[in-house]
């Protein structure tokens, strides 16, 4: 226990193959970054932005926390925006997060006076907003993943509504915000841009919101 030289040397060894299958990859990193996209997902070790998508390390700007939620309060969140899309232009924000997230469990819980209780009280607040159609829901696990689909939705219209990103858009800068979930189960990102309706989403009228296809 303690002992992390098998991570130091499979390092070596995963430097060492990129280097040789991209000759310079290193030497360009070096130079600065230039990703096309900024991620804001789940702290969950399941969901590692990179990988999932298929880009390599310079392609991704990530930020990560419990349950990927969009605080407009949280300066660390919104300093990463604002870095992400004054300084490196990015015009594509994915907020991902996944079914069978531990945060959007817990909120379904009592709270527990734990600090994470703080946190995750944004997700009681949209659970609450939307209680008539989660609680029409009688399977556990059915509604746990409508839970998960509709906090991702959210964050994804608190990211188009921070003054950040309306500030850029006045400017004439084109972002486009995507709401995507992935499934720990098979692998699978889903675009859940049919729920991004703030009015919906946010304000909800007492009746069941249609549901994405899956």
């Amino acid at each position: 226990m303690g002992d992390l030289t098998h991570l130091l040397d499979a390092n070596r060894v995963w430097a060492a193959n990129v280097e040789r299958e991209h000759p310079g990859f290193f030497e360009r990193l070096r130079h600065g970054q230039k990703p096309s996209i900024l991620w804001i997902g789940c702290a969950d070790s399941r969901v590692p932005a990179n990988e999932i998508i298929g880009l390599p390390p310079g392609e991704v700007f990530v930020h990560r926390n419990v349950a990927n939620l969009v605080v407009h309060s949280d300066l660390n969140m919104l300093s990463v925006v604002e870095y992400a899309v004054t300084a490196l232009g990015i015009k594509d924000v994915v907020v991902c997060g996944h079914y069978g997230c531990g945060g959007v469990a817990a909120s379904m819980q009592p709270a527990q006076s734990r600090l994470v209780d703080n946190w995750i009280r944004h997700i009681r607040d949209l659970a609450r907003l939307h209680r008539e159609e989660l609680e029409a829901i009688t399977d556990h696990d059915t509604r746990f993943r409508r839970l998960c689909e509709l906090n991702v939705a959210a964050q994804a219209i608190n990211v188009n509504l921070s003054p950040i990103v309306e500030g850029m858009r006045r400017s004439g800068h084109d972002i486009v915000v995507h709401g995507w979930i992935y499934d720990v189960a098979d692998g699978i990102l889903r675009d859940l841009s049919p729920l991004m309706d703030a009015e919906m989403i946010l304000t909800p009228e007492p009746r069941a919101i249609a549901k994405p296809a899956h």
